[in-house]
C-alpha cells in the first residue's frame, strides 16, 4: 500500500448457530439433507404462518455477547428487512435493526507488530439466514433453489472500523471465530459456510479523520480470501484515487480464481431496506436473572486459559497459544497433565506426535482413539526411567493402534530401559575395543566422535540402554588410556 494512504476496514461476520432448528420453527438445521427437504410453511413464508422465537437462539446471542463484553439489552425487537433475492422466499429477512440485542463490546487481537490492539464491537444481532441458489454449471440458463438454509438462525457481529490491514482483519476474525468455536454456539465450518464475512474496505490519505468512501466485500468464507479480497481492494481503490478517479460505494464480489473483487451492485443503505418491526413478534425481554444465568455457564475463554497454562502450568507463552487455540485439544491437554503431574512433558507429546499423528490421518482431537489418560500413563514411565525418549514413541504408536496402555505394551515387547550400569559398561567396553581408531580421534580431542560411540552402543542395546547412563559411562571410559 503506497504510505501516503491508510486502510479504515471493518467486519461483519455472520456466525450460523448450532441449534438443532430453526430460528422462528421446527425445521432441523443440519447440514446436507436433500434440497427443500427441511422445510415448513413458517421458513417458507406462506401465507397465515406465524413465527415463534427459539429461546436458544437469544441464549446464545447473550452468550456471545458476554464473551465480547457487549452490553445485552433488556428489550430488543425483531424487523423486516425487505429485500428480493429468489432465494428469500418471504420477500424480507427477519432482522434486527433499531434495537439489537448486544452493542459496545469489544476484542483484543494480536498485532504483526507483535502489541495487542482493541477492536470494538458495534453491535451484534440475531437473524434468519435466506436459502441458497445452486448453479448447475458454466453455460447454463437457470439456477436451482434450496430453501433448506432459510430461517437458519444466525449472530451478525459487527465490528467497528477499527482495523489498519488485512492482517490485522484476518486476526481479528480468527479471534472471533475462536471464540464462538469455544462458546459452542457455531461449529466454525467455514466450508458449509457457518462462518463468513463481510468486509467493508475504504482509503484515506494517512492522518486525515474523514473516512473514505467504502467497498463492501460480500460473503467471504475463508481466511485467506479475506486478507487477498482487502488487499486487492486497498490496492484497487488507491489506484483510482491516483489516477483521478473517485470510489464508488457498491457492493463487489471476491473472485478467489483471478484474486480480483467485481462490482456486484449499488450499495444499499438502511432506508432502502424499510426496516419496521415485525408485527408477528413481541420484543425479546431480557432479565439480568437471565443474564447471570448464562453468565454461569461460559466456559473459560482463549486468553484466560492462556495465561492460566502459563502461569499456574509454567507452560511458555508460545506453548500455551499452541494449545488454547482449540478448546477440545486443550481439554485433552489438562485431561493429560490432571492424570499426571508433569504439564510440560504432557503438553510436548500433545504439541508433537498427538497433532502429527492426528493430521496424517485426517482426524481431530475429538476422534483420538488415544485416551489422555493413556498417553499420561506414558509420559510417567518416560520420567521414573523405565522407558527412553525414543523407545516411547514405538510405544506411543501401538498405544494408537491398538489401544493397549503403556505398561502393558512394554512388558509385551520387552521395552524396559536397561539401567543396569554394570551391564551398560560390559557393552560401551565392547564398543570401545571394536573400535580403537575412533577411540583415539576422540582422545586427540575430535569430540564429534563421541555421538559415532553412543550411537554404536544405542545400536547394541537395541534402544534400550539409559541415554544418560551411557553418555556418562563412556566418557569415563573414553578418558582412559
Amino acid at each position: 500500500m503506497t504510505s501516503r494512504y491508510e486502510a479504515v476496514i471493518g467486519l461483519e461476520v455472520h456466525t450460523q448457530l448450532t441449534t438443532s432448528t430453526k430460528i422462528f420453527c421446527g425445521c432441523s438445521t443440519a447440514f446436507g439433507a436433500p434440497p427443500n427437504s427441511h422445510t415448513c410453511p413458517v421458513c417458507l413464508g406462506l401465507p397465515g404462518a406465524l413465527p415463534v422465537l427459539n429461546r436458544t437462539v437469544v441464549e446464545y446471542a447473550i452468550r456471545a455477547g458476554l464473551a465480547t463484553r457487549c452490553t445485552i439489552a433488556p428489550r430488543s425487537i425483531f424487523a423486516r428487512k425487505n429485500y428480493f433475492y429468489p432465494d428469500l422466499p418471504k420477500g424480507y429477512q427477519i432482522s434486527q435493526f433499531e434495537l439489537p440485542i448486544c452493542t459496545g463490546g469489544h476484542m483484543e487481537i494480536e498485532t504483526t507488530a507483535g502489541g495487542r490492539k482493541t477492536i470494538g464491537i458495534t453491535r451484534i444481532h440475531m437473524e434468519e439466514d435466506a436459502g441458497k441458489l445452486i448453479h448447475p454449471g458454466e453455460g447454463s440458463r437457470f439456477s436451482h433453489v434450496d430453501l433448506n438454509r432459510a430461517g437458519t438462525p444466525l449472530l451478525e457481529i459487527v465490528s467497528e472500523p477499527d482495523m489498519r490491514s488485512s492482517d490485522e482483519a484476518v486476526a481479528y476474525l480468527r479471534k472471533l471465530h475462536q471464540t464462538v468455536v469455544y462458546l459452542g454456539i457455531c461449529d466454525g465450518n467455514l466450508e458449509e459456510g457457518s462462518f463468513r464475512c463481510d468486509a467493508n474496505v475504504s482509503v484515506r490519505l494517512r492522518g486525515a479523520e474523514k473516512l473514505g468512501t467504502r467497498a463492501e466485500l460480500k460473503n467471504i468464507n475463508s481466511f485467506r480470501f479475506v486478507k487477498q479480497a482487502i488487499e486487492y481492494e486497498i490496492e484497487r481503490q488507491i489506484d483510482l484515487i491516483e489516477s483521478g478517479g473517485a470510489v464508488v460505494q457498491e457492493t463487489r464480489l471476491f473472485d478467489s480464481a483471478s484474486g480480483v473483487t467485481r462490482s456486484m451492485r449499488g450499495k444499499e443503505e438502511a432506508h432502502d431496506y424499510r426496516y419496521f418491526p415485525d408485527p408477528d413478534l413481541v420484543p425479546v425481554i431480557v432479565s439480568e436473572e437471565w443474564i447471570q444465568s448464562v453468565r454461569g455457564t461460559l466456559p473459560e475463554l482463549p486468553d484466560a486459559k492462556i495465561e492460566r497454562f502459563a502461569s499456574d502450568l509454567g507452560l511458555s507463552r508460545q506453548d500455551a497459544e499452541v494449545l488454547a487455540a482449540d478448546r477440545a485439544l486443550a481439554d485433552y491437554f489438562e485431561a493429560c497433565a490432571a492424570a499426571h503431574n508433569n504439564p510440560k512433558g504432557c503438553a510436548n507429546w500433545v504439541m508433537g506426535e498427538v497433532i502429527r499423528v492426528l493430521n496424517e490421518s485426517g482426524q481431530t482431537i475429538a476422534s483420538c482413539p488415544l485416551p489422555p489418560e493413556n498417553l499420561a500413563g506414558m509420559v510417567k514411565r518416560i520420567d521414573d526411567g523405565t522407558i527412553s525418549g525414543k523407545i516411547a514413541k514405538t510405544v506411543f504408536l501401538e498405544m494408537w493402534k491398538s489401544g493397549k496402555k503403556a505398561d502393558r505394551i512394554i512388558e509385551e515387547k520387552g521395552l524396559r530401559q536397561v539401567t543396569d550400569s554394570g551391564a551398560i559398561e560390559k557393552v560401551v567396553d565392547e564398543i570401545i575395543a571394536a573400535n580403537p581408531e575412533q577411540a583415539a580421534q576422540y582422545r586427540s580431542g575430535k569430540e564429534k566422535v563421541f555421538g559415532f560411540f553412543v550411537g554404536q552402543v544405542m545400536k547394541a542395546s537395541k534402544g534400550k540402554a539409559n541415554p544418560q547412563a551411557v553418555n556418562d559411562i563412556l566418557k569415563q571410559k573414553l578418558a582412559q588410556d
